[in-house]
Order: structure tokens, then C-alpha cells, then sequence
């Protein structure tokens, strides 16, 4: 395999919890903790994990929107993470983000136009006549007319506006998008048609992916590798087709067996999982998941498990595939 074009170690963040008239430090959420994966050029990595496990906070980590607590992310060989704010601004036009949320992604004051061209005159791209085609020719790239740049955010639908926030993050070609649940607060229809587009603009300009989502069958059709969160750590990570076919770590295993199947006279298993998730400020001992895990050992109670390779390419963190604990 090449240089990987992202690499990630240890990375942590961690939310400081006050309390008190004083508004004293009374404890941490630990929501990303110590988190590494490397991403490869022209690739999509998927992210997964159910609600609270520290996706978003991770993406938003990787691009310095919020800063990590410790460690390291490595852009093109570059730690980023000590970079000042001008290094950093620069750094930005091959690292961008799309956001969950369509509508309050987009500022309701200001014509697409401006919006679009924002970037461009941030990083001193373009005159003034080649920034407004610039932006014309970004929207017809994204499925919209290009005479839209004179509308505003409220003049468009849900999937029109992620549209907008795509474009947004294309027009300075970066490298890197970062996509924080894109399609999550789409309709299932246009879910679709922005997960299509989305896979047609990685092949055109030859974009790598970090693709965050809770639906799994989201994540199978768009990613190469996937890698599985549960609070605050990843469990798991594999090649895509790998990963769905032979889940090693427990919660894989609850999560794939909740996919809905399409065939209604295919058996499955569902394995419900008993008690509710932690708590990220008071995670734990050991293993984060040994709470709710079927198959918890008295080991797990007590050792976090290491994230290591079981076969080639495929990481897990469970006690289970660690030779010195099987009998």
C-alpha cells in the first residue's frame, strides 16, 4: 500500500465538566479516546458507531475545529496539531468538511454566491469575474443550476442545500473531505441521489474520504475500509466486504445483525445488547463495552484490551483474539 495521506495516533479529546458557583473543573467526558487509523489516498474510510461514541468529535478533531486533548494527526506527513492558526489556514484548503446539518451549515443571511465564493477569497483564489464562475460551474458539478448562486439558503429543499454544502467544500479541491453524517437528516430518497453524487465526485477529482454515519448500510455502499466506535474508542477496523462478513468484535456482531434485510425469507439473529451505554465521563474500567457484552470475561472487567491486527488488515480490541487469554 502507498503513504497514507491521513494518520492518526492516540488521538484524544476530552470535555471538561463544571460544576459548582465557581464554575470548577468537576470531571472530564472522555469522548474520543486514544484513537488511531490511518487513511489512504483515494480512499473512503467509514466511521461507525451508535449515537454519543465520538464519531463527529473525531472528524471535528481531524481538522482542528475542536482541539485535541493529545495526540497526533499526521496531513501529508505533517502534524497538524502544532501548527499555528496561519499554517493551519492554509493547511485547510486540502483538509474540508461537509456538515450534518444542511440548514444550519448555510448562513441565511447571504446569497450562495457568497457563500461559495467565501472560500475562494480566503485562500486568494481567482479575480472577482473568475471567483463568480468559479462558483457557477461548482453548482452545475453538484446537480444545480448555475443561476442559483443568486438565491438564498431558505429558497432551497433539504438535498438542494447539501448540495450547496458539498459544492462549498469542493471549490477549493482539497485532498481530504472530512463528511460528518451528510445524508442523516435527508430523506431516504435523496439520501441516495447525495451518496451517488458523492461517489461520482471522489472519482472525478480524485478525492479521499472520512465518511461518518450511524446507518451501516450507508457505509457499506460507499466505503473501502470501516472502522466501528463505541464510546470514545474504535473496536474494530477492516476492509469493507471483510468486516460485514465476519464481524470479530461483539459489537460488530449486535450492530450487523440490526441491518435490515432487503429478502424476507432470510433468517437472521438479532442479538439485542442488555443495558444502556455508559456514561463518557465515567467510562468503564477495562473494556468500555464488558457492561453490556455477552460474552465478557472476568479479564475484561479489568484489562483494556489493545487494538491490534487478528488477520491482514483487520484491527480489533477484544480480549476474545488475544492468544495468552484463550484457554
Amino acid at each position: 500500500m502507498s503513504k497514507p495521506l491521513l494518520e492518526v495516533k492516540g488521538l484524544k479529546k476530552y470535555f471538561d465538566v463544571t460544576g459548582g458557583i465557581f464554575s470548577r473543573k468537576v470531571g472530564e467526558v472522555k469522548a474520543v479516546d486514544d484513537v488511531s487509523f490511518s487513511v489512504y489516498e483515494k480512499e473512503v474510510l467509514g466511521i461507525v458507531g451508535e449515537s454519543g461514541c465520538g464519531k463527529s468529535t473525531t472528524g471535528k478533531a481531524l481538522l482542528r475545529l475542536t482541539e485535541p486533548t493529545e495526540g497526533e494527526v499526521l496531513f501529508d506527513g505533517k502534524d497538524i496539531t502544532g501548527m499555528s492558526q496561519e499554517e493551519m489556514r492554509k493547511m485547510r484548503r486540502d483538509m474540508q468538511i461537509i456538515f450534518q446539518d444542511p440548514y444550519a451549515s448555510l448562513n441565511p443571511r447571504h446569497k450562495v454566491e457568497k457563500i461559495l465564493g467565501e472560500p475562494l477569497i480566503v485562500h486568494g483564489i481567482g479575480s472577482k469575474k473568475e471567483r463568480l464562475e468559479k462558483v457557477k460551474q461548482i453548482l452545475e458539478t453538484v446537480g444545480l443550476p448555475g443561476e442559483h448562486a443568486q438565491r438564498y439558503p431558505h429558497q432551497f429543499s433539504g438535498g438542494q442545500r447539501q448540495r450547496i454544502g458539498i459544492a462549498r467544500a469542493l471549490i477549493v479541491n482539497p485532498k481530504l473531505i472530512v463528511c460528518d453524517e451528510p445524508v442523516s437528516a435527508l430523506d431516504v430518497s435523496i439520501q441516495s441521489q447525495i451518496l451517488n453524487l458523492m461517489e461520482d465526485l471522489q472519482e472525478e477529482f480524485g478525492l479521499t474520504y472520512v465518511f461518518i454515519a450511524h446507518d451501516l448500510s450507508v457505509v457499506r455502499h460507499i466505503s473501502d475500509r470501516v472502522g466501528v466506535m463505541y464510546l470514545g474508542r474504535m473496536v474494530e477496523l477492516a476492509d469493507n466486504e471483510e468486516l460485514y462478513e465476519n464481524p470479530l468484535h461483539p459489537y460488530t456482531r449486535s450492530l450487523m445483525s440490526a441491518v435490515p434485510n432487503p429478502d424476507p425469507d432470510a433468517k437472521k439473529e438479532r442479538i439485542i445488547l442488555q443495558g444502556d451505554v455508559p456514561s463518557p465521563s465515567n467510562p468503564p474500567s477495562g473494556c468500555a463495552f464488558h457492561t453490556r457484552c455477552p460474552e465478557a470475561m472476568d479479564i475484561c472487567r479489568q484489562v483494556r484490551p489493545e487494538f491490534r491486527e487478528k488477520t491482514v488488515n483487520h484491527f480489533v480490541a477484544c480480549h476474545l483474539y488475544e492468544d495468552s487469554v484463550k484457554n
